[in-house]
């Protein structure tokens, strides 16, 4: 599964966050990170694309746990873009 949208109209740095979130690692974290990016990036700001890449530093088995509820994420971890990520992601499940 990837991206079902165009990159075309994106600048540069979201282009590649967009490329990043479809190709996580596992299947799992492609679903949620390129579904959120696929929808969300173009209205992004440029603190939450920071955030965005920070969140995305952690390793997936990490990230799921903490956006599927079963492990409560750490502080630092706990960013508006976290937020909007667990938000998006509950109401497309």
């Amino acid at each position: 599964m990837s991206t079902t949208r165009s990159s075309a109209e994106l600048d540069m740095r979201r282009r590649r966050i967009l490329f990043r979130c479809w190709h996580r690692g596992t299947k799992e974290m492609d679903l949620v990170f390129g579904r959120f990016a696929d929808s969300e990036i173009d209205c992004l700001s440029e603190e939450e694309l920071d955030q965005l890449e920070t969140l995305m530093e952690h390793p997936d088995r990490d990230l799921f746990s903490w956006i599927s509820g079963e492990v409560a994420p750490p502080a630092e971890v706990q960013t508006g873009t976290f937020d909007k990520i667990i938000a998006f992601t509950n109401s497309t499940i």
